[in-house]
């Protein structure tokens, strides 16, 4: 599984970071899908490698507009490459009033079917959805000042792989036979239809990613988390910062993420949705991005990360996560 970041930055983007948006794929597959979608989100995606024909399916957070308003522009864009499949659009009920308000207003043209899907009642009835026998997802509700959602992705494996030494051992020489064994296919063998499955290594553990959306209370994630490799959650202050802004449903700190992690036992950890108030180092006269993760490794012994955009990650079939160099 990979993931990249086009987007990091909480509420306005900066010289270095745009809001928020994250792109993910299998490995072994072209499609990829979108989580959030903010302002100038085709721009990033242009600056990737990944293309708006291939696109499978988006997901969105929340209706704030670090978070949405990059929509309209990049379903426009995609019509006008020539798409003509239809795309899924997961969000809450704003957003399909927020996006054919604008369709209607702008005389925008759109040359393939959206297919809107409310994410309150998938998350209110525990649906799952089941997205191009790639993911499967499901939708969690977390705290802010508007209903807010995060998605856990879990890939649907389809290793087969077979039992070598077992098939030797049953007499089944290597050949054709073994493909229709691995494609579970109707296979004869001594007079007999076999049960392919029986010919099977054990399945690996299904990878799962959450991706959360914006959150004062990272625990509402804990079920969600059961089972999961890595979580991708928002760290938009520092908990002495958040102290002086004061209480409401607000925006996780990098502390109150990284005791979460903790206290699940989660493996990875990805911090992202950054204040604009925090710069690269080299900004003197700010506060540095980095006093978030010196604050989460105080408190999580984990995998950590810090996102910057167009970082790109892999987690390998050991889940473990690594962000690619070059």
């Amino acid at each position: 599984m990979e993931f990249t970041f086009l987007g990091t930055s909480s509420g306005v983007p900066t010289l270095q970071r745009n809001v928020a948006a994250l792109a993910m794929h299998l490995q072994s597959q072209k499609g990829w899908y979108l989580v959030d979608c903010g302002e100038g989100t085709q721009h990033q995606v242009l600056r990737s490698p990944y293309s708006l024909m291939q696109l499978n399916g988006i997901f969105i957070t929340h209706v704030h507009g670090d978070h949405c308003y990059g929509l309209p522009g990049l379903l426009a864009s995609t019509s006008m490459a020539g798409r003509t499949d239809p795309l899924t659009i997961v969000a809450p009920k704003g957003v399909e009033e927020f996006v054919q308000t604008t369709i209607a207003c702008t005389d925008m043209k759109i040359n393939y079917d959206l297919i809107f899907v409310a994410v309150e009642p998938l998350q209110k009835n525990g649906e799952d959805l089941i997205f191009k026998n790639h993911f499967k997802v499901s939708a969690h509700a977390l705290s802010h000042r508007v209903p807010s959602f995060a998605y856990r992705f879990e890939e649907i494996a389809k290793d087969n792989k077979l039992d070598v030494d077992k098939l030797r051992q049953a007499g089944i020489s290597e050949g054709p036979m073994w493909g229709d064994i691995q494609r579970n296919r109707e296979v004869q063998w001594q007079g007999k239809v076999i049960n392919c499955q029986d010919y099977y290594l054990p399945a690996r553990q299904a990878r799962a990613i959450v991706v959360g959306g914006d959150n004062d209370s990272p625990e509402l994630l804990a079920d969600a988390c059961v089972g999961a490799d890595t979580l991708i959650h928002e760290a938009t202050y520092t908990q002495e910062v958040s102290d002086k802004i004061g209480p409401g449903p607000q925006h996780s700190t990098a502390k109150g993420v990284a005791e979460f992690a903790q206290a699940q036992g989660l493996r990875n950890l990805v911090l992202t949705h950054f204040s604009a108030r925090y710069h690269h180092p080299d900004y003197k006269q700010s506060i540095s991005v980095w006093a978030l993760e010196e604050e989460a490794r105080q408190f999580y012994q984990g995998n950590i990360f810090l996102a910057n955009d167009f970082d790109r990650y892999c987690l390998n079939r050991e889940s473990h996560l690594s962000l690619y160099q070059g």
